[in-house]
């Protein structure tokens, strides 16, 4: 018959015989792709399944196309006793993410198997309800750096080129982010408009010593000089700002910290882990940089972080790269100026499953709660298609434990977690963000001009650049992350006077190098068309004339993404909607999309208009970004 059809016709003798006869059966897959072990599992009959885990040559750690194992079919089965034997004697997760981050769990939970539920509550000790996902924090949110004041969180993370800089982020239960501000909001101490993407402000820390907050950041300039990376520290007693104007370090490096002691001020930097010594303001440096400790793996040795505890000082550095060797390492001493000795389970964060959902987990911050549970913070990528990390670095949260020995691991050493325990945390959630003005979503490709973009009653209104979406000095970009594979945005434009040249509309924005947008334009007439730029090259799509009449007509622009595909659709006012262009692949919005200049940001969607030498304005109403569940 086939070890198919036996187990489909749930006959445990005629599997014994298939296996038998033919033991590497057990590898063949189904039509559509799925190994037998596995769709055993689904079918539902413990017997066959026990049979197959202790007798036949299957591995435990098969998966499917889509990363599935063996006890995501089984909950997908029901089969409570099934669920038991693979979770309690073949070790499986309940837990483990598939290729779009769904568990077991959440599989039992969208069944409403509550006997399911019940017992992986047990195993988990928490509801589905009382469990977080990772990452916390969707989209363009790299490096993360976490302090706690109090019962409240304040997270920051690098901004590159765009403005306002350095988000500053408030949480009181580790799970639920809003951002209440920015370490620098003045165009003039900002200094980002010769800055080609990617460069600008990199790996922010934020600290808190006697009343005061404390961000530094490595400030990342062009090639075009002898000097390449300066630091900045900027001071407030208020979380949110206002900051002080930018303290300049004239040290080299990236990925400053700064650790307060009795006191004194510390700044560290990579390569490795240096240290010196700032004044009593944090705007000086007094001291030459010393090296600590150089890494444990020493290769790309960054992000370094010091932690009193128990008598040591413990050194955390993020190594290998921010790419899919990416990791955090520790070493501890007795003294600040060593010399440090490297955790003998190091590393103590690495996703070791290169087909897992979340991978290039590093730089990493630890963090206390008041009730004396450990975390830490630390960047992540989720990757579709070819690798593409089209949702940038995100930031992801794992419980710290503390070994008989005195070292933290994170996560019991097993990697970034996809669905973890909630902290020990009152219930919390962020205030409505307000629907018009400018809310903390909106960011700028460098600052924008003075009036370039105002909020009023009813809409935008966005003072045309001179310069196209491909020089590093357009302006007025008005952008939101992008913080799900699928979702639509969609906007009105109240189609605007232009003269030749001219153009305005909706973009999905990587950096100058990369984007595509849907705008109306005009040369002798009216023309709506979709573009795609990649590196120096336009992609132009058909374009699709307008009536010469529809100035001052408002027309709906739209674009539905699912994973790398983009549907771009229009609606004039008083007709139907049509479809402007569909693209099946747009690998560029990534970091690994292209190879030109420093690439570590992540997608982006938002309005835009070009005015070249004459004068545009541009009113959007009702720009509306919504994430869609795959």
């Amino acid at each position: 018959m086939g070890l198919q059809k036996e187990l489909e016709a749930k006959n445990l003798d005629g599997v014994i015989r298939e296996l038998t006869e033919n033991p590497s059966c057990i590898d063949d897959v189904t039509e559509k792709g799925v190994p037998l072990a596995l769709y055993a599992a689904e079918l539902g009959d413990f017997s066959i399944v026990k049979y197959i885990v202790e007798y036949s040559r299957a591995s435990m750690n098969t998966v499917d196309e889509n990363h599935r194992n063996i006890l995501h079919y089984a909950a997908a089965s029901g089969n409570l006793e099934m669920n038991r034997y693979l979770v309690e004697k073949v070790g499986m997760d309940i837990t483990a993410g598939d290729g779009k981050c769904v568990t077991p769990y959440q599989i039992a939970y969208e069944r409403k198997d509550e006997k399911l539920l019940s017992y992986y509550k047990e195993r988990t000790g928490a509801s589905y309800e009382g469990m977080y996902h990772n990452p916390i924090r969707c989209g363009m949110f790299p490096d993360p750096s976490i302090v706690r004041v109090g019962e409240d969180y304040y997270m920051v993370n690098s901004s590159f080129i765009f403005f306002p800089c350095i988000p500053v982020s408030h949480s009181r239960d580790l799970i639920h982010w809003e951002i209440i501000g920015h370490a620098i909001t003045d165009p003039q101490w900002a200094a980002l408009d010769e800055l080609e993407g990617g460069r600008g402000y990199w790996a922010p820390d934020i600290s808190y010593d006697n009343g005061k907050f404390y961000v530094t950041a490595t400030y990342r300039l062009n090639d075009t000089g002898t000097v390449y990376r300066k630091q900045i520290v900027v001071s407030s007693d208020r979380p949110e700002g206002p900051y002080s104007k930018p303290a300049v370090i004239d040290e080299d490096g990236i990925d400053p910290s700064i650790f307060h002691e009795n006191g004194r001020h510390y700044m560290l930097l990579n390569r490795g882990a240096r240290i010196l010594e700032l004044n009593d303001d944090c705007t000086k440096q007094i001291s030459e940089a010393k090296l600590l400790y150089y890494g444990d793996q020493k290769r790309a040795p960054e992000g370094p972080h010091l932690l009193k505890k128990d008598g040591y000082y413990y050194l955390f550095l993020a190594e290998g790269g921010t790419g899919m060797g990416h990791r955090i390492s520790v070493a501890r001493s007795k003294t600040l100026m060593g010399n440090y000795e490297p955790c003998p389970y190091n590393p103590i964060m690495r996703q070791m499953d290169e087909g897992a959902a979340i991978q290039r987990c590093g730089h990493g911050k630890p963090v206390c709660t008041q009730n004396g549970e450990w975390y830490m913070v630390y960047l992540c990528g989720r990757m579709i298609g070819d690798g593409y990390s089209m949702l940038g670095r995100e930031t992801a949260l794992d419980p710290i434990s503390w070994t008989a020995d005195g070292w933290p691991v994170v996560n019991g050493l097993k990697g970034p977690s996809v669905l973890q325990k909630k902290p020990d945390l009152p219930v919390w959630m962020p205030e409505e963000e307000p629907d018009i003005g400018w809310n903390p979503k909106w960011m700028t490709p460098r600052a924008p001009e003075p009036e370039g973009i105002r909020f009023l009653s009813s809409g935008i209104r966005i003072k045309g650049s001179r310069f196209p979406l491909r020089d590093v000095a357009a302006k007025n970009i008005l952008l939101q992350r992008q913080t799900s594979f699928c979702f639509t945005a969609e906007t009105e434009l109240v189609i605007p006077g232009l003269t030749g040249g001219q153009e305005a509309g909706l973009v999905c924005y990587y950096d100058e190098n990369t984007w595509v947008c849907l705008a109306v334009c005009r040369e002798n007439s009216y023309y709506i068309q979709v573009k795609e730029h990649i590196g120096d090259k336009d992609v132009l799509h058909e374009r699709q004339m307008l009536p010469c009449d529809c100035s001052g007509k408002k027309i709906s622009l739209k674009v539905e993404t699912e994973y790398l595909k983009r549907r771009f659709t229009y609606r004039l006012q008083g007709e139907e909607k049509h479809i402007a262009a569909e693209i099946a692949n747009v690998y560029y919005l990534c970091d690994e999309g292209i190879h030109m200049g420093k690439r570590f940001t992540g997608a982006m969607t938002g309005i835009y208009a070009v005015a070249g030498e004459h004068k545009l304005y541009a009113d959007f109403f009702n720009f509306i970004y919504q994430d869609i569940e795959a």
